[in-house]
């Protein structure tokens, strides 16, 4: 069991989201640059944070989070926020509004047409919302990342390096080691990812005493096949900071943004990370001052608050859902189990790297199809996997499998499938599936391939529906299926 005394986790949660300020302030004025850099300090005017998306997404989330209470979160939820109350088109948000408009769901919507930017830095710069709702939490923290990535990245680099931040900076409440986090986000992600390579890079380097110029120059080196602005070599910038920084807030910030590329990016990062390792004591005294605790906004929509605006308004409303976040559920409580609970004091001995690792939650996302997704329903939820891309010509095909995931209702169930279609298509699949019982490892029943046969109409963008229909049970599972010209 882990325990946090309210003013601690308070504490650290405050000097995450200043932290953030701190290095998006920072390293705004430098945003894209190629070159290697010699910056000492601020550029801005003093008592002036600088807009920085980073921090502004996550108000929306955080609505998100309020509004529909954490157990509706996921990136259907957050989609339909993204349509809502982000403005900026920029890359990867506005792929993913594109495609939202057009009726494709998350992950859908990071993963089509989206070959340039769903590598990129949209995701992994949006973290700390879940880490400090899910504190300690890493499994959690990770998940509602995921969710999060997934809808402007799909299945991209982009996602994993949201997963390895949101998983370093959930440990980092407990775990203060630089090291250590490095692993535990290592532990969380592919061997074979782009993000993973660049950081041991890092790390090797940083044991053998590389000096620090010449790493950055090998992450350049080694991300040139995705170029710049692309997550691998900036999350590598992260790293090298964290080790190279040692501890001390200022070098760390300056280590890593004067590496160059997305330099707001890499220093609200790492700033959140540091604060949250270290609480508001590791933040130096005259760097705060000279920024204040005001949230300047750029993305959202105008006229939709209350936001916060400052980083106080924003922890306290953090605070308040952490009974919700932290809450034992009902067969925790009969099985005897704790694990992150507010109490009177803090103690986070039992923490350690092992508690926090493990690639199971990854390698589920890797034996899916980058074209697929999920929809939830009462009594099982549906994957939807497309074969390719969900493009069809007139009289073309169009294949993939659809699979039930139960939940944790004891029976055995049959479920038929009926396809609603638009006139002149065709689809063949299995009409009937079948679930086990819970005791059962045996899915092969529930799951079946599909064609789809476009007739000689195809829409530019073709609304399909699968009716799952459970025997005995009134609720009925309606799957979008959409399918582009």
């Amino acid at each position: 069991m882990i325990t946090f005394s309210a003013s601690e986790l308070r504490d650290r949660v405050f000097a995450c989201w200043l932290g953030k300020n701190i290095g998006g302030t920072l390293g705004t004025p430098y945003e894209g640059t190629h070159e290697l850099l010699d910056i000492t300090g601020f550029a801005s005017k003093e008592g002036e944070p600088l807009p920085n998306d980073d921090l502004d997404l996550q108000l929306a989330w955080l609505r998100a989070v309020d509004e529909l209470g954490p157990q509706n979160i996921n990136s259907k939820t957050l989609g339909e926020y993204w349509v809502s109350y982000i403005t900026p088109n920029w890359n990867e948000y506005g792929v993913c509004k594109a495609n939202m408009r057009e009726g494709l769901l998350p992950p859908l919507s990071g993963q089509v047409n989206n070959e340039e930017w769903m590598h990129s830095n949209g995701a992994w710069i949006r973290t700390e919302v879940w880490a400090c709702l899910y504190p300690c939490k890493v499994e959690q923290a990770i998940r509602m990342a995921y969710e999060d990535a997934s809808v402007d990245h799909g299945f991209g680099e982009g996602t994993y390096a949201a997963i390895f931040v949101a998983a370093m900076e959930s440990a980092a409440f407990a775990i203060h080691d630089a090291k250590t986090l490095l692993e535990i986000g290592l532990s969380k992600i592919p061997e074979d990812c782009h993000v993973a390579r660049s950081v041991r890079l890092v790390v090797s380097a940083y044991e053998n005493g590389t000096p620090w110029r010449e790493v950055r120059r090998l992450l350049v080196e080694n991300s040139a096949d995705l170029g710049w602005f692309q997550a691998p070599a900036n999350i590598g910038f992260v790293a090298l900071g964290l080790l190279y920084g040692e501890g001390d807030f200022k070098r760390s910030l300056l280590y890593t943004i004067n590496c160059g590329d997305d330099t707001d990016c890499t220093g609200a990062t790492l700033g959140a990370l540091l604060g949250i390792m270290g609480g508001r004591a590791a933040l130096p005294e005259d760097w705060c001052a000279y920024i204040g605790e005001g949230i300047r906004s750029i993305c959202l929509t105008n006229g939709h608050g209350p936001f916060p605006e400052n980083c106080g308004q924003l922890t306290d409303c953090i605070m308040s859902l952490l009974p919700a976040t932290l809450r034992r559920t009902c067969t925790e409580v009969l099985a005897g189990v704790e694990t992150v609970v507010l109490s009177d004091a803090t103690d986070v001995s039992q923490a350690d790297a092992q508690l926090f690792s493990g690639r199971a939650f990854v390698e589920s996302l890797q034996a899916r199809k980058p074209y697929s997704y999920v929809i939830d329903g009462v009594y099982a939820d549906v994957l939807v996997e497309f074969d390719e891309k969900p493009v069809i010509a007139p009289f073309g095909t169009l294949r993939g499998r659809i699979t039930l995931l139960r939940h944790t209702l004891p029976e055995q169930k049959h479920y038929r499938l009926r396809w609603l279609l638009p006139q002149g298509w065709q689809a063949q699949s299995a009409l009937n599936l079948f679930t086990a019982s819970l005791v059962s490892t045996d899915a092969r029943h529930a799951s079946t391939a599909f064609t789809l046969t476009a007739g000689e109409t195809v829409e530019p963008m073709n609304q399909l529906v699968l009716q799952v229909l459970c025997a005995g049970r009134p609720t009925q599972i309606l799957v979008p299926i959409p399918v582009m010209g």
